[in-house]
């Protein structure tokens, strides 16, 4: 089972979509995403029984144009940016059985989730998305909470972005979500989209190669091994086990889309961290985050050096720590 659930940029390749991971895969029931790279081009998603949410990855501005159920017909603008690692986008959530036509230049994801049950049709502004910033020291990351129970009303997906600035750990301690424990575990399979870059501030020579590493390993629902250097466009599937740590290489910063969606009846993000790590979520009481986040929109002129120009401060000005203040 080693790395047979990591798959590399372009190996999942299905027509118009870069990257598509859905129920066609083996082992694969409750989750989906189409990563959609368009140069001034149109791209149809057909009338499925999935909920989706677009979220721009890079790129000015996407038209989408879509047909929902009961006749509603609509359209929508969604404000990109110039990278990941400038700060939240636009995004739209379309209901089970909705047609959408997609217009634009530049990367978007498409996150889906198979449900019959429907929601409205919603836009939820980058200046609207809750952002959060989790661990503290070099764990410190920032998450964009734009389809969490916080986010959008999704019947399942529960989707995120994280950030995490080079030479911090992220998705740490490791932790399963592969069991129903009433009030304390949910069944999700997960979804992790990698992208890096040359960390905001440093001039790198052309031959740079921007990585993080990736681990994944078994637990009592299953057999799994992933341990791997993950690149922008690799795509990582956990359908099961424990999870983490992702440790953003000294000088590229990392970013990665999660999407989570199980069969259990909440839409809630319920977690078991590993026994032999969970600890260290105390050594972060008192440290202080990482003073590179929160990295925000593209700043302006020249790339700031420490990713924080225009940055609200940890905690205000709608910026959270995890659980509303405490660094679990």
């Amino acid at each position: 089972m080693i790395n047979d659930w990591l798959h590399r940029r372009d190996t999942l390749s299905s027509g118009a979509c870069e990257s598509l991971v859905d129920a066609s895969l083996p082992g694969w029931a409750h989750t989906g995403l189409r990563i959609l790279e368009l140069a001034d081009a149109t791209v149809d998603l057909p009338a499925e029984a999935v909920e989706r949410v677009l979220v721009p990855l890079s790129g000015p501005t996407f038209t989408v144009k879509y047909s929902a159920p009961e006749g509603i017909v609509g359209e929508q603008n969604l404000a990109g940016r110039r990278s990941v690692f400038h700060g939240p986008a636009d995004c739209l959530y379309l209901p089970t059985g909705t047609a959408a036509t997609v217009r634009g230049s530049g990367r978007i994801a498409v996150c889906e989730a198979p449900t019959e049950e429907t929601r409205p049709v919603q836009y939820l502004p980058a200046a609207d998305v809750p952002v959060e910033l989790r661990g503290a020291g070099r764990s410190s990351r920032q998450v964009h909470n734009f389809a969490t129970p916080a986010g959008l009303d999704c019947v399942k997906i529960i989707a995120c972005e994280v950030i995490t600035p080079a030479e911090n750990w992220s998705s740490y301690p490791p932790h399963k979500h592969d069991e129903a424990i009433a009030g304390t575990e949910t069944r999700l399979e997960e979804i992790y989209y990698f992208e890096s870059a040359v960390s905001r501030g440093l001039t790198a020579p052309a031959a740079a190669d921007p990585f993080a590493l990736f681990a994944t390993y078994s637990s009592a629902a299953g057999e799994i091994e992933t341990s791997a250097i993950v690149r922008t466009g690799d795509i990582a599937l956990v359908p099961y086990g424990y999870h983490g740590p992702v440790a953003a290489a000294p000088g590229y910063d990392n970013y990665y889309l999660n999407v989570m969606a199980g069969p259990d009846p909440d839409r809630a993000w319920l977690i078991t961290d590993d026994p032999a790590h969970g600890w260290v979520r105390e050594q972060w009481e008192g440290e202080e985050f990482d003073p590179r986040l929160p990295y925000t929109a593209e700043p302006t002129g020249d790339e700031d050096t420490t990713g924080t120009q225009n940055a609200a401060a940890p905690g205000r000005d709608g910026f959270t720590t995890e659980d509303g203040g405490e660094r679990r």
